[in-house]
């Protein structure tokens, strides 16, 4: 009985030690096998740069505004005309201004009668005075009386003066040379002190305003240089430089707002152009486009594996990474590594 329940058992025993020692085998097998990983050759070269559409702005635009209270009784200019410093562009109608300035020339007239007539006073009080005929307080009430005639005709000649300037401000006159890029008063409008007529642009000094996506913006910096194109006839170019940059993004398209000042543009640079910006890279700077799966991150520090070909062997290298693209060729997004020298690198880890 005992035999043939060995004898049945025993096959079962042989079946699960041969189990065992293939799993085994395979364990080994599968440790000692290497994993085959692929390897890309990548190498540095000039990144390409993408332009960006833009406008040409003045650098200098002010809002030319009345300095006084009147109704607009002539306007001069309109959008797109030249005018020099001094040229008159509007006035207001000057009747109560004018009224002002013979109000004040009459004030003045009877504060000089005053001081004549104090001055008399106090030139015979004196003599009286000095006579012994008056007493000295009538003497010292002249003098006074005199000074505050003398006080009245400094201010009345004031006052004059400021009915005068007033009076100038019937003329709205050109600050500096330049060209009305918009107009916001109509002649028969009355308009208060302070409140725009027109806008005054310098021609000379022109910016190229820019809106970079977010994602370009963190590699701006001021005094980077670029390259000015116009669309129409992109061989008409001119070099610029970032003047200004802008703190904050707008709310709208995420996008920042930057300022290139361009240096001796030809006059086909008009205002309101509109141009292609291309950033000039700085020093020849060149860069190795890295798929994005090949970029590992250890500890905080960016890293690739690196390919020996004479030994077979892999090895960590860390990279400084300069921004994220899209590449057909590289996979739905690449990043760009700083480099100057080509390397084999493995995807995966």
């Amino acid at each position: 009985m005992t035999l043939k329940r060995l004898s049945t058992k025993l096959p079962i025993f042989i079946s699960v030690s041969l189990l065992i020692g293939c799993e085994q085998s395979s364990v080994t097998d599968e440790k000692t096998s290497p994993r085959p990983v692929k390897t890309v050759t990548a190498m540095a070269e000039q990144g390409a740069v993408a332009s960006l559409p833009g406008v040409v702005w003045a650098q200098v635009e002010t809002d030319l505004a009345f300095r006084t209270l009147g109704r607009i009784v002539s306007r001069k200019v309109d959008v797109g005309d030249l005018v020099l410093k001094g040229d008159i562009v509007a006035e207001i109608d000057p009747l109560s201004l004018r009224l002002a300035v013979r109000s004040a020339e009459a004030d003045l007239r009877d504060a000089q009668a005053q001081f004549e007539n104090a001055a008399t006073i106090e030139k015979r009080k004196r003599t009286l005075a000095r006579m012994s005929a008056g007493s000295v307080a009538d003497r010292d009430l002249a003098e006074q009386q005199l000074k505050s005639a003398k006080a009245n005709v400094a201010k009345a000649t004031a006052s004059l003066a400021k009915a005068h300037e007033q009076l100038g401000y019937a003329d709205l006159r050109a600050e500096f040379d330049g060209v009305v890029t918009a107009t916001s008063a109509e002649m028969g409008q009355t308009v208060s002190a302070g409140q725009p007529v027109l806008r005054l642009a310098r021609p000379e000094q022109r910016d190229v305003v820019v809106d970079v996506p977010e994602a370009q913006f963190r590699s701006v910096r001021l005094e980077d240089r670029f390259s000015i194109a116009l669309q129409l006839d992109r061989r008409i170019q001119v070099s610029g430089v970032v003047r200004e940059i802008g703190p904050q993004a707008d709310t709208n398209t995420r996008t920042h707002r930057l300022k290139i000042a361009m240096h001796q543009a030809p006059d086909v640079f008009r205002l309101g152009a509109v141009v292609s910006a291309t950033p000039v890279a700085k020093g020849g700077k060149r860069a190795i486009a890295l798929p994005s799966s090949a970029v590992g991150d250890k500890a905080g520090t960016d890293r690739v594996w690196i390919v020996d070909p004479s030994t077979g062997t892999v090895a960590p290298r860390p990279v400084q990474l300069d921004s994220h693209t899209a590449d057909a060729d590289s996979g739905p997004s690449s990043v760009r590594a700083a480099g100057g020298r080509g390397s084999r690198h493995r995807r995966g880890q």
